[in-house]
């Protein structure tokens, strides 16, 4: 549960809040996250790489909710972007545009002008059309666009296949094998820096080996790009250390990773850029739920809660696991049982053949380690309404995203 939830006298709370009240005042399905969670995480990043040159630029494709950017923004975060709806967010929350890469490998024309036009840092390029489609609409700005190229290093993460990005038949970045004539060509264009490399090579890793190979694969192209005249200044390695869903998971070595990390990376002038999105903010949220029915069909035992895949796809789309806790201390012992929700598709579950509290209808539950890939998954299947979020901050909470109405959910529609 990290270091932000607990039981106390029997009821989990978010730090000094107890998720009961929650439920009860803001009604359920509900997301609630902890800002000291989120600042915590991010803090051990901050601390982490003191003494080089670097940025954290959080994923912003984790959670967008603007409360959660604007914290980090305060706590001095740049941002990961990979669409002109994220920057758009970024920017309402008083994040700094120059502080802002742009990755992701389709980005619109409208896209990069919308960028350009805002000033970010930098943009990760994962083709040789889309660095020159840069290069086009910079020159038409008067601007001049700072470029890396995302390598993709044939490193295997060793993740879920759907969260695996750095091997060659991934769709993402360009091969390390032909990155140097990519380099080679791009560098006669007009209108941008080619000043940067970029890779990220999947997320959810709990053992950071990978990272650091990939780190060492960049660091050796940087000198190989600086031999032929390429002025590397910039060294992006994305994100990708994962939390531990499962209460026997171990936690990354965050400190150790970054420690090693820097030890590669001093003295060869170099800023340093990483893109951390789930360990900064999945630990500090859950998804609250109420339990409406029980249901024993043969020996299979359902307990129906009135959240669903519309709320949190990851168990449906990853198999993902979550921790299913009662918001009160069961008394009646456990069950093995399913925990599914409303709408209609046998693929809509929090949890299969699980043992959890014996809950019964009108009780409350908290599925954990959901503050990153929830909400922003979240949609209007069977024409649900998206719940809303809560922030908590030490003894109060405040609602930074409220349920949706029936009038929003055709808003636009005629």
């Amino acid at each position: 549960m990290g270091n932000v939830f607990e039981y106390r006298q029997g009821l989990l709370c978010c730090e000094g809040v107890e998720l009961q009240k929650v439920a009860e005042r803001e009604g359920t399905p509900c997301y609630v996250y902890s800002s000291a969670g989120i600042l915590n995480a991010y803090g051990e990043y901050a601390v982490g790489l003191e003494g080089i040159p670097h940025r954290i630029c959080y994923a912003v494709k984790a959670n967008g909710n603007l409360a959660v950017l604007a914290l980090l923004a305060r706590a001095g975060a740049g941002f990961d972007i990979v669409s002109g709806g994220e920057l758009y967010r970024v920017l309402k929350a008083g994040g700094d545009p120059e502080k802002v890469v742009f990755s992701g490998v389709g980005k619109t024309r409208e896209e990069i002008e919308y960028a350009l036009s805002e000033g970010i840092h930098s943009f990760n390029c994962e083709s040789e059309a889309e660095i020159a489609l840069i290069s086009s609409l910079a020159v038409r700005l008067g601007r001049t666009a700072s470029v890396a190229v995302r390598v993709n290093p044939d490193v295997d993460a060793s993740t879920h296949p759907y969260i695996s990005t750095g091997l060659k038949e991934h769709k993402f970045g360009i091969g390390i094998a032909e990155v140097r004539g990519v380099y080679d060509r791009a560098a006669a264009l007009p209108g941008i820096a080619l000043d940067g490399v970029s890779c990220h090579i999947g997320s959810q890793l709990l053992d950071a080996s990978p990272l650091l190979e990939a780190a060492q694969k960049m660091l050796d192209l940087v000198d190989a790009l600086r031999a032929r005249g390429i002025p590397i200044r910039v060294l992006d390695l994305g994100g990708g250390l994962g939390v531990p869903y499962h209460a026997g998971d171990p936690r990354p070595d965050v400190p150790g990773f970054l420690s090693t990390l820097k030890s590669l990376v001093a003295g060869r002038d170099l800023f340093l850029m990483l893109e951390p999105g789930r360990s900064i903010v999945a630990e500090s949220g859950a998804l609250l739920a109420r339990v409406l029915y029980r249901k024993k069909s043969g020996e299979k035992e359902f307990v129906i809660v009135d959240a669903s895949m519309a709320e949190l796809i990851r168990p449906a789309l990853y198999e993902a696991h979550h921790e299913i806790l009662p918001l009160r201390e069961c008394r009646f012992g456990t069950v093995k049982a399913d925990v599914v929700g409303p709408v209609c598709e046998s693929g809509d579950f929090l949890a299969e053949g699980r043992e959890v509290a014996n809950v019964l209808p009108g009780d409350t539950i908290a599925a954990m380690t959901a503050g990153a890939y929830g909400f922003a998954m979240a949609s209007n299947y069977n024409a649900r309404l998206r719940p809303c979020e809560v922030l908590v901050e030490g003894e109060s909470w405040r609602v930074v995203r409220r349920r949706e109405t029936l009038a929003e959910l055709v808003r636009g529609e005629q």
